[in-house]
């Protein structure tokens, strides 16, 4: 895990250096902080869109698919941070296994969640 985070860190670096270059080289001469309201400014927008449209698709077929999305998403930030926090305390090992082990667990409940709201609705169209 530890590795992962290393990996994607330096990603995020070589990209953070070749952007602060860009923009000096090219004179707009933006700040640190400046670059990153632009940048994050403009993937999240990105993000924004992309995603509002494919909830939009989704919706008309089941909320429950939003809601099955938008929670996985907040268990995997709660994951990382739970597997950063162990390395940072020292109390327990991060471990790429860890995480995915705790996320098999959500998808585990998931399952059982989705059969039982299936058979619900089974016994209430008869």
């Amino acid at each position: 895990m530890k590795e992962v985070i290393v990996f994607l860190a330096e990603i995020v670096n070589v990209f953070h250096d070749l952007l602060l270059e860009v923009s000096q080289s090219s004179g707009w001469n933006l700040t640190d902080k400046e670059l990153h309201f632009w940048i994050i400014g403009i993937l999240g927008i990105i993000g924004l869109i992309f995603v509002d449209v494919l909830f939009h698709m989704i919706a008309r077929w089941s909320i429950t698919v939003i809601s099955f999305l938008f929670t996985l998403s907040m268990v995997l930030v709660f994951v990382l941070a739970v597997e950063i926090q162990q390395k940072i305390t020292g109390r327990g090992a991060m471990e790429f296994n860890d995480a995915a082990i705790s996320v098999l667990g959500f998808l585990a409940f998931c399952v059982v969640y989705f059969f039982m709201k299936m058979i619900a609705k089974w016994i209430r169209t008869r």
